[in-house]
C-alpha cells in the first residue's frame, strides 16, 4: 500500500519527554522536574495578562512592538534587532531553518537543549555532539569537531542538566576560533539566575559581531512557561533572514502583554534570584553531609551524583522521593547515577532535604 512518507531521518528522531507532573494516588505533589519558578510570575504580569484577556477577539501585534521595546529598555538593546517567539524553542527552530539544511552540520555540546537536536535533524542536517568534561562545556572538544560543513554551533550557557556555565574568557575563545561564516547561538534560558562576575550572557557580543545570536525565555525566572514566550537578540542580517520565515502572529497577545510587564518588574526578578542563590547554598551544604555530590549550579536547579554503593542510587532516590509526593527529574539512561531537582519554595526545599536524608540514612 502506498502512503505519504516523511522526510528521511524524521522517524529517527526520539520524541521529547516532558518532566513528570503527576504521581498516581497523590494529590498536589511537589513538582520539581521541569525547572519552573516556584514563585510564579510577577503580579504585574498577571494583571497585564488579565487585561489582555479582554481583547481576545483581536489579532496580537505581529510586530511585537511593546515587548521588544520593554526588553530593549531593560537591557539597553536595539529593539529593531529583537525577535520574539513562541518560547525560545521556536526561535531556535527558526534559526536552524534559516541557516542549516541537507548536508550541513550542526554542532552541539553534549548537554545542550535536546530540542536543538530534534530541530536540526528535522532539517536534514547532521548533528555533531561534542562531549563535555567535568560537567562543563568543553571548548576544545567543540573546536576539534568544526568542519567545512559546520553551519551552526549552539551552546547553552548556563547548561542543563549540569547547571554549570562557560566563563567569559572561554566563551569568547570559542567564538573567536569559529569560522566567521558559522552562526554561533548562545542559549541563555537560565541567564537571569547567574550571579558571577566572570559570566558573559553574550548580549554585548551581538553588538560587536555579525555571527552571534542570544536566545532567552520567559519560562524560567519570569514564571510564564504556560504562555510560551521567548526572545532573541541578533545581528541585523540574521533578523532579516528570520523575519522572512517567521509567521505573522507567532506570539499571542496575552503572552506579549504579560512578558512586557514581567521584564519591567526588575525588583521581583532580583528577589527570586537572591532566594534561589541562598537556597542552592543551603541545599548543597546539607546534601554534602549525606555523602552526595551536588554539581555547583548557577541556575534554578541542581544535579546530584549518588554514590551507587549501599544501593543508594539516583533511581532509588527518585522512587523514594515520589513515594513522599516529590517529583524529581532523572537524567541519562539506565544506570546513570544522577538526579536533577528544581529549586523550589523554602518549604519544598526543606521537604526534599528531609526525604533525601531519610533515604540516605535508611
Amino acid at each position: 500500500m502506498s502512503y505519504p512518507q516523511p522526510k528521511p531521518g524524521v522517524l529517527k528522531i526520539g520524541r521529547y519527554i516532558q518532566g513528570q507532573s503527576e504521581i498516581a494516588g497523590i494529590e498536589n505533589p511537589i513538582k520539581l522536574s521541569s525547572n519552573e519558578s516556584s514563585a510564579g510570575p510577577s503580579p504585574a504580569a498577571v494583571e497585564a495578562y488579565q487585561r489582555a484577556g479582554q481583547q481576545l477577539n483581536r489579532y496580537p501585534d505581529g510586530a511585537q512592538t511593546g515587548l521588544r521595546k520593554a526588553i530593549a529598555e531593560v537591557y539597553n538593546l536595539d529593539a529593531e534587532r529583537i525577535i520574539c517567539g513562541n518560547g525560545s524553542d521556536e526561535l531556535l527552530a527558526l534559526f536552524l531553518r534559516a541557516y542549516a539544511g541537507e548536508g550541513d552540520q550542526v554542532l552541539l555540546s553534549e548537554n545542550g537543549f535536546v530540542m536543538c537536536r530534534i530541530h536540526a535533524t528535522g532539517q536534514g542536517s547532521e548533528v555533531v555532539i561534542a562531549p563535555e568534561r567535568n560537567y562543563l562545556v568543553d571548548v576544545d572538544a567543540l573546536l576539534e569537531r568544526v568542519t567545512d560543513k559546520t553551519r551552526v554551533v549552539i551552546v547553552a550557557n548556563p547548561n542543563n542538566p549540569t547547571g554549570t556555565y562557560l566563563p567569559r574568557d572561554e566563551l569568547k575563545r570559542l567564538h573567536a576560533e569559529l569560522p566567521k561564516a558559522v552562526l554561533f547561538i548562545i542559549d541563555g534560558a537560565y541567564a537571569e539566575y547567574v550571579m558571577r562576575d566572570d559570566y558573559e550572557d553574550g548580549l554585548a557580543l551581538v553588538d560587536q559581531f555579525q555571527n552571534i545570536v542570544v536566545t532567552r525565555t520567559f519560562s524560567k525566572i519570569y514564571g510564564l512557561p504556560s504562555l510560551r514566550i521567548g526572545w532573541a537578540y541578533c545581528p541585523e542580517r540574521v533578523v532579516d533572514a528570520v523575519q522572512r520565515i517567521r509567521t505573522p502572529f507567532n506570539t499571542n497577545g496575552p503572552a506579549l502583554a504579560a512578558a512586557a510587564a514581567a521584564i519591567k518588574d526588575t525588583a521581583y526578578t532580583k528577589a527570586i534570584c537572591e532566594h534561589n542563590a541562598q537556597s542552592l547554598e543551603q541545599i548543597s551544604s546539607h546534601l554534602a553531609t549525606l555523602g552526595l555530590v551536588v554539581v555547583p549550579s548557577v541556575t534554578n536547579f541542581y544535579l546530584i551524583r549518588f554514590p551507587g554503593n549501599r544501593n543508594k542510587t539516583a533511581q532509588g532516590a527518585a522512587t523514594y522521593l515520589q513515594s513522599k509526593g516529590i517529583i524529581p527529574r532523572p537524567v541519562g539512561g539506565e544506570g546513570d547515577n544522577h538526579l536533577r531537582i528544581t529549586v523550589g519554595s523554602s518549604d519544598e526545599n526543606k521537604a526534599v532535604m528531609n526525604v533525601l536524608t531519610e533515604y540516605m540514612q535508611s
